[in-house]
């Protein structure tokens, strides 16, 4: 199966063993993988900010790198919903349709596409799950609890699959981390607040790493993780299943 890599342009800079990652576990797999080199922003940041015309550049390169691919894999779920919701082209919309339709959050490719049963990793961690907002809200990879619909998460559904691994959900499982984009520099005291009710309530399940499938989220974790000097540490679901210990 012949797959596109994209790489968000905040793991590419700051978290790149999460790409490195995801090209990993996506060739154990099976997959015979391509990472177009002159890929960059999908333009999320320019249209979250109320700037969308400013993203047009974007879509344009977006589309040069990854038409004519069967699969584009992303390890980033608020990303993949930007592209999902907001590709757009005047001069070729058919290509633009069939791109939104082309792209995949890692996970939900493994579990709908690929249909992984079974995964060789282990990592021997208590881990706490955070469900980031696009990614469940967006993409629907796991219920909500303000649906009354039998609970699911194809994220967990995966990490089930790794040996070793004991896995810890907060009390109030799919809220907000406050990371949000550019709302963190906007709204900093609440981002921070919010990113501080999310730790605390991993910290009381004694974890010894919270994962996700968006870096933005763990990033934001992070950060307040090192500030208060925590011994709990941030690591992509990709990481995760890719790990033999």
């Amino acid at each position: 199966m012949k797959v596109a890599l994209f790489i968000p342009c905040y793991i590419d800079q700051f978290y790149p063993n999460v790409g490195i990652a995801t090209l990993q576990l996506l060739e154990k797999l099976g997959c015979d993988v391509s990472f177009p080199l002159q890929q960059t922003c999908c333009g999320q940041p320019m249209a979250n900010s109320g700037f969308a015309s400013m993203s047009k550049g974007c879509d344009l390169n977006f589309m040069k790198n990854f038409s004519g691919f069967n699969y584009i894999v992303a390890p980033s779920g608020s990303c993949v919903l930007h592209v999902k919701e907001h590709l757009h082209s005047d001069k070729h919309p058919d290509e633009a349709f069939l791109l939104r339709n082309t792209i995949y959050e890692l996970t939900e490719f493994l579990t709908d596409v690929l249909k992984v049963e079974n995964i060789n990793a282990s990592f021997p961690y208590k881990v706490g799950w955070h469900n980031s907002c696009h990614g469940q809200r967006g993409l629907n990879l796991s219920s909500m609890t303000e649906k009354m619909l039998p609970e699911f998460s194809k994220p967990e559904q995966l990490l089930k699959m790794v040996k070793g691994i004991e896995l810890r959900k907060p009390k109030r499982n799919d809220e907000c981390c406050g990371f949000g984009g550019t709302f963190c520099v906007s709204e900093e005291a609440v981002s921070v607040k919010m990113g501080k009710d999310r730790i605390k309530e991993h910290e009381d399940n004694d974890v010894d790493y919270i994962t996700g499938g968006d870096t933005s989220c763990l990033m934001h974790l992070e950060g307040i993780l090192r500030r208060k000097g925590s011994k709990v540490k941030t690591i992509h679901i990709a990481e995760i299943l890719n790990s033999v210990l």
